[in-house]
């Protein structure tokens, strides 16, 4: 068995993953990137819809043109990857030495690292975790496993679809039913108002005249063989159904677009801090973990709205491998909590150095319209026309808005207030 050595190993090949491997590479760090799959790229090659890129390239974008961007730089820096690669476990040896126990086609691979950036994205949500009962035939499908199907294999999974929850990819797949001909006798979310992004409830379900219903939810499927229909209510301010409100859809098949939870399955036997707001590690502003050298990026850190992100926190990651190697750690001492206040449900980074400019990711509890968000003691304020959970609050703290704090000050909050 084999053991190859590396200053950092990159661990998922999708977007935040090849952008930590091309600027790992580019900072001078000995790289690999690993991916399971028998392709780079991620999610995105499947995307066939125009809105990646506007933040990160500038421009307006397809998926798999988004993607093949970072891959044609990745091959002209030729960074290092193994394809068809299972990390199987990894190793917490030393401070600054970590195993990482891979299997591949030609058998097990160990690689001793210094550094690890965690990128495997996440894993959408399934019927069995939002308890919804009755039959269990064909023709139910993740959003995710519909778009596959659909912009990878060309196979159309149905004819008349009903997809419950109002995710981006959900709104996505509904246009893209309708753009083949089906007929989606309807979009189905819980809350009341939906999960995606405005633009896509737009261009996906009001142009293509696809019914959105807010306040409810599937309480049965129906079906022998295939699926038959669903039975829908409404519900109540505790989302739970409202008796004598229920009626049939009659369908051929149903999609899931329904949440994704970052996929840390490996990373949860080293004992990392998880928090229950994001789903995904607690992390300081250089997106390290509470395992010194262990970095998480992209939709294992966070699920971001925009892949953009993502890409900007792989190249974070990378930028934070560097600085524990040279320090033997990350040289701050003084953290800063970030901590919640009004209507923020989720922030990261979870603690921060004012050392340093650094990017603030957060999202909202509630809808809200006119108002601002501030983080009082910096004397920061940002002014919004709206906000809305399914859309991640971005922005920028320059350091030197900490030189207000006192030295005694370990913590800044980050808040939403009416104007």
């Amino acid at each position: 068995m084999k053991t190859l050595e590396y200053d950092t190993v990159v661990i998922g090949g999708g977007p935040a993953g090849i952008a930590a491997a091309i600027k790992a590479t580019e900072l001078g760090l000995k790289t690999i990137l690993i991916e399971n799959r028998d392709l780079l790229g991620g999610i995105p090659l499947q995307c066939v819809h125009t809105g990646f890129g506007l933040h990160y390239f500038k421009e307006d974008l397809t998926g798999t043109q988004f993607v093949t961007r970072l891959l044609d730089k990745l091959e002209k820096l030729r960074v290092e990857y193994l394809l068809k690669a299972h990390v199987h476990s990894i190793e917490y040896l030393d401070y600054d030495k970590k195993l990482v126990n891979v299997v591949t086609p030609q058998g097990v691979v160990r690689i001793l690292t210094k550094t690890i950036i965690y990128t495997t994205g996440a894993r959408e949500r399934h019927l069995y975790e939002i308890g919804v009962v009755g039959d269990r035939p064909d023709g139910i499908y993740t959003a995710g496993e519909a778009q596959t199907l659909m912009d990878i294999y060309g196979i159309m999974p149905g004819r008349e679809v009903v997809i419950i929850g109002s995710g981006d990819v959900g709104l996505i797949m509904a246009r893209r039913f309708a753009l083949e001909g089906a007929k989606v006798k309807a979009v189905i979310e819980i809350l009341p108002y939906p999960g995606g992004l405005m633009r896509n409830v737009m261009q996906c379900l009001r142009d293509y005249n696809i019914p959105l219903l807010l306040g409810h939810t599937v309480v049965k499927v129906v079906g022998k063989k295939r699926v038959e229909k669903v039975i829908v209510a409404k519900v109540d301010e505790n989302f739970k159904p409202i008796e004598g409100t229920e009626f049939e859809i009659p369908c051929d098949t149903v999609v899931l677009s329904v949440g994704l939870r970052p996929y840390l399955k490996v990373l949860e036997k080293l004992g990392i801090h998880i928090d229950p707001a994001t789903g995904g590690p607690v992390v300081n502003e250089y997106l390290e973990t509470n395992i010194p050298g262990v970095f998480v990026a992209g939709n294992a850190l966070v699920v971001n709205d925009l892949v953009d992100y993502a890409v900007e926190q792989g190249e974070l990651a990378a930028e934070g491998a560097k600085v524990f190697i040279e320090n033997k750690g990350i040289p701050t001492k003084n953290w800063k909590l970030v901590e919640k206040g009004r209507n923020i449900r989720l922030v990261v980074p979870h603690a921060v150095s004012g050392e340093r400019d650094v990017i603030i990711y957060a999202r909202v509890a509630n809808p809200e319209r006119n108002v601002y968000v501030q983080i009082p003691e910096l004397g920061f304020r940002l002014f919004s026309y709206g906000v809305r959970p399914a859309e991640m609050i971005w922005f920028k703290l320059r350091k030197d808005m900490f030189s207000k704090l006192g030295a005694d000050v370990n913590k800044i909050t980050l808040e939403v207030k009416p104007r």
